[in-house]
């Protein structure tokens, strides 16, 4: 992997954390329960006069990578809270649990330890499922929920299509892209255009090595 200095998702990290400071957010991480921790964003300076709004990531790339429009749009009226759900970033547990009902509660026993009584949530992808989960187990705390680009409808035949489509052998290798090879079969069915083939093995190693794989920008740099 190049020198943190030469990576490209290095130094667009370093970008996206000045975006969530300059907007008044500090990142933490606190222990939720005995077992698990979990890393977030959150108003270095509450506002009681601001409602407060929770950002939730999809699958893939970290909260820092998904909603750093979002943030720059929202924090002026809202006190802000973007967590990492568990396994992704820093947030994690010992825990055997895996579903998005857990991260739905550990994300809701975060808000109660932070003192948030009433807030509103929006979910993208994954996020949406769990922002679901949110809005049905706390209906007295949630607000207004928001669920986007959630696949609530799909089946295993929808994953088998897909990594037939890609030319894969199972959903991890497309979900869960190991290689450039991989990475662009990602891409290759995340956007139409498809000059993500001119796209250098080196630039898309970096952004497998910094675990980030951050579907969700890179169209944003190479398919305006």
């Amino acid at each position: 992997m190049a020198p943190s200095f030469l990576s490209f998702a290095s130094l667009y990290s370093f970008y996206l954390r000045h975006c969530f400071t300059s907007s008044g957010l500090s990142q933490k991480s606190i222990n939720v329960g005995d077992e698990t921790i979990i890393h977030f964003w959150a108003p270095t300076q509450l506002r009681q006069s601001k409602p407060n709004l929770v950002f939730i990531h999809g699958f893939g790339p970290v909260s820092l990578w998904q909603w750093r429009q979002q943030v720059q749009f929202f924090a002026p009226d809202f006190n802000l809270y973007v967590p990492d759900l568990i396994f992704f970033g820093d947030s994690t547990t010992k825990s055997s649990e895996r579903s998005e009902i857990f991260q739905a509660e550990s994300v809701a026993k975060l808000l109660e330890t932070l003192g948030v009584e009433k807030y509103s949530v929006v979910g993208t992808s994954y996020g949406g499922f769990v922002s679901y989960h949110i809005a049905r187990m706390f209906p007295e705390r949630v607000e207004k929920v928001v669920v986007a680009s959630s696949g609530v409808n799909m089946k295993k035949k929808n994953n088998e299509e897909l990594v037939k489509k890609a030319k894969l052998e199972k959903i991890d290798d497309l979900m869960l892209p190991q290689k450039p090879s991989d990475l662009r079969a990602l891409l290759g069915v995340a956007v139409s255009k498809r000059s993500f083939l001119m796209i250098p093995d080196f630039f898309l190693n970096d952004f497998i090595n910094v675990r980030n794989f951050l579907i969700s920008i890179l169209p944003f740099f190479f398919f305006p």
